[in-house]
């Protein structure tokens, strides 16, 4: 799978990556500066925002009423942005779901 270039798209915002079904992994220190960003302690962050994935090897962040990410506002913001996981901030430069194009609303720079 070719890597989009980073400084040629630009994201618009549009919220479907957080709207679209899966787990959002995160490590022990991104749990932490999550925690930490919310005044939590690690223990109620964890016990408030995360579910352990099938495969019990990693916390993922739960999901709304809707499927959606639970830091997801209705205008499309990420509570956490400052600090959200690396999955997050890769997407859709490193990783992709099927049919992100036709959803995605990329911006190009050039």
């Amino acid at each position: 799978m070719k890597l989009l270039p980073r400084d040629k798209y630009s994201c618009t915002c549009c919220g479907v990556c957080c709207k679209w079904p899966g787990y959002v992994r995160m490590t022990d220190k991104e749990v932490g500066e999550i925690a930490d960003f919310l005044g939590l302690s690690v223990a109620e962050f964890t016990k408030k925002y995360t579910h352990l994935t099938n495969d019990r090897r990693n916390l993922s962040l739960i999901e709304n009423e809707q499927g959606h990410c639970i830091f997801l506002t209705e205008d499309n913001r990420c509570v956490i942005n400052d600090v959200k996981p690396q999955q997050c901030r890769d997407f859709p430069f490193k990783w992709r779901f099927f049919g992100w194009r036709k959803q995605c609303k990329m911006k190009k720079n050039y």
